[in-house]
This record gives structure tokens, C-alpha cells and sequence, in this order.
């Protein structure tokens, strides 16, 4: 089983029976979603969609504190390593890294990338999202920032993912509408949506998007800030 909790906004952790925690976007310090209070234990991975703020804000000071690796794409990971982080792996879509524990490989996103580097924008490659495959042979889909897109029902073919986090807010990424389609396009059993809530222009709502999804048999897990789901 796996331990997902929500640490709002786009940021999760995923603790594993073996130990490990694999990150996801985390974003600590000024994400008014991150739940109060809470303190992240261990950090054996970050794995980064892409370089906005929202996403990438605490992946250095956390891959400093815990030692952890550092997945993502590759001109977002040697920007970490120019900060000071030391274990950091740069790649592209299409690609694979196996941390041991569970693997990832890096998918499409429509969005934008740059990173903000003392008010100086600096060029982040393209977002990605990632494919999560686990030890039992389970796959989920982290999709990042994006709006849907086709070659979501290439991934239902090629990794028959059964779950889906899915961002739903609207305005800078998919609403519950798209977010709909997209989980039809990947053929997903159950959506954790994302992205939603954190400023008043995300305005997306898990019931806007089970309403969305009537009639497909596809579940909606609404987790709150802070909470946790086994998986």
C-alpha cells in the first residue's frame, strides 16, 4: 500500500511500505493550501513538473535538509544543482528513472515553464508530467500543470494507469470540464483532483468534477490538506 497525502495546492507525499517518500511539487513556505502545522519527516526523492514557483519553491531547502534525489526535467534539475543540491537527475519526456522504490517516467504537459531566480526569469525547459510505476505493477499519472490533450489516450494504452491527479482549478491549468475528459481519455479508475482552491481564481471544485464525470464509473477522491489516503 501507499500513503498519499495532500499537502495542498499541487504537493504531495507518497510514503511507501519499504520506507522511502517520493515528493511531488512540493511547495511549503507561502502556499497558503499547506496544511498547518504539518512537518514532512523524510524525503528520499522530489520529483519536479516543471519550474513555477507553486511547484518548485521548496525543493531546494527540502533536498538539502533530507539528502534527497532530484528528479525532473533537465534544465529544472541542473538549476537545483546549481543551488547547492547534490544528488539531482535531469531528464526528458519519454524517459525513465528507476529510484528503486518505484519509477518514473516523464510525460507532456500543456503549460509554461521558468523559474524565478531573485526576480531574474530563467528559461525551465518544457512542464512534463509523470507516469508513477509501482513495485506491485500499479501505475498513476501525476499530471502537473496542463490542460488536456490527446496523447492522454496513448497513456491509458501504453501504462493503463489507475489513478490520475488531475489539477481542476481552471485558469492556468484545466478546469473540471477538461479534467473530465481527461480521466475518460486515460481510462483511469479514480482521480485525485488538484490545483483547486488555493487562490480565488482557481476555481475548479471536486463536485463540479464528479458532476463532469456522471455516468463513467470513474471515482473522484477528494483528499483535504493534511490528509492522507492508502492506496
Amino acid at each position: 500500500m501507499i500513503r498519499i497525502t495532500w499537502l495542498g495546492h499541487a504537493a504531495f507525499e507518497l510514503q511507501f511500505d519499504s520506507g522511502q517518500v517520493l515528493l511531488l511539487d512540493p511547495w511549503i513556505d507561502g502556499n497558503p493550501a499547506y496544511p498547518k502545522g504539518y512537518e514532512i519527516a523524510k524525503a528520499d526523492a522530489i520529483a519536479v513538473t516543471h519550474g513555477h514557483g507553486d511547484h518548485l519553491g521548496s525543493v531546494v531547502p527540502l533536498a538539502k535538509k533530507f539528502g534527497a534525489k532530484v528528479v525532473a526535467m533537465v534544465e529544472v534539475a541542473g538549476w537545483v544543482a546549481s543551488k547547492g543540491v547534490k544528488e539531482t537527475i535531469g531528464f526528458n519526456k519519454g524517459g525513465t528513472v528507476d529510484l528503486g522504490f518505484v519509477k518514473v517516467t516523464m510525460t507532456h504537459a500543456l503549460h509554461s515553464s521558468s523559474i524565478d531566480d531573485n526576480g531574474k526569469a530563467v528559461y525551465g525547459g518544457e512542464p512534463a508530467g509523470y507516469i508513477l510505476t509501482f513495485k506491485d505493477g500499479r501505475r498513476a499519472y501525476f499530471a502537473g500543470d496542463t490542460a488536456v490533450f490527446s496523447e492522454m489516450a496513448l497513456y491509458a494504452e501504453i501504462y493503463h494507469p489507475e489513478l490520475a491527479f488531475l489539477p481542476i482549478g481552471d485558469h492556468y491549468t484545466m478546469g473540471p470540464e477538461e479534467a473530465a475528459y481527461a480521466g475518460r481519455l486515460l481510462k483511469v479508475k479514480e482521480i485525485i483532483p488538484m490545483h483547486y482552491g488555493t487562490f480565488p481564481l482557481l476555481k475548479g471544485t471536486p463536485q463540479q468534477l464528479e458532476q463532469q464525470l456522471s455516468g463513467s464509473g470513474i471515482k473522484v477522491l477528494p483528499i483535504k490538506q493534511g490528509q492522507s489516503i492508502s492506496w
